[in-house]
């Protein structure tokens, strides 16, 4: 009996899903294909029924990843009020609950340069997904020009993954990782004034 083409579709996002969670919690090269179709329930052999390679899945998961964070993101933003948006995203991103789960969070903090490494489609969709991502960031930033409101985005995005960068990698001490990631809102409320 064949697949129906909704089941066909429904396995697919649920490799992708596996795939980035996997991703963004050990990285590109630590993942590779037989694991997450084993961790998803499926035999190696029907990865191509699905995506004619690794590098075309971790695409597809960078993509998902990026499309989940920013839709996660615009709700936030939909929720906060007027001239309190960049602050609730900033709030939102740089928790310690962001800090200890990569594999559930933000993929440009997880994948770094290794997206840019792979090339090809992989940094393709990384550079798409931070591309949507700083538009989001400039449309909540108040300033006399659209590319004041651009800059200023680029440098907010780039406080909070370098934030939680810092706070990961301080994690052995507890207050100083709480204190990188203080620092950081802080660093970007200031950036966006």
């Amino acid at each position: 009996m064949r697949r129906s083409a909704e089941e066909k579709a429904e396995t697919r996002r649920q490799i992708v899903r596996t795939a980035g969670r996997m991703i963004r919690g050990r990285g590109l090269a630590d993942t590779g294909v037989a694991e997450v179709m084993a961790e998803t329930g499926l035999t190696h052999g029907g990865f191509y029924r699905h995506f004619d390679s690794k590098e075309a899945l971790a695409a597809a998961a960078v993509e998902a990843a990026f499309a989940h964070m920013r839709a996660r993101l615009e709700a936030i933003t939909a929720k906060a009020p007027p001239g309190k948006r960049l602050e609730a995203l900033i709030e939102t991103y740089l928790t310690e609950a962001h800090r200890d789960q990569p594999e559930l969070g933000c993929v440009m903090a997880s994948v770094g340069m290794e997206a840019q490494r792979a090339g090809g489609v992989v940094q393709a969709a990384y550079e798409g997904g931070i591309a949507r991502l700083l538009a989001l960031f400039a449309a909540q930033i108040e300033a006399p020009t659209r590319q004041q409101q651009k800059d200023r985005a680029d440098a907010v995005l780039s406080v909070l993954v370098g934030g939680l960068l810092l706070a990961r990698a301080l994690q052995h001490d507890p207050v100083q990782s709480r204190r990188a990631l203080r620092n950081a809102r802080a660093a970007a409320l200031a950036i966006a004034q």
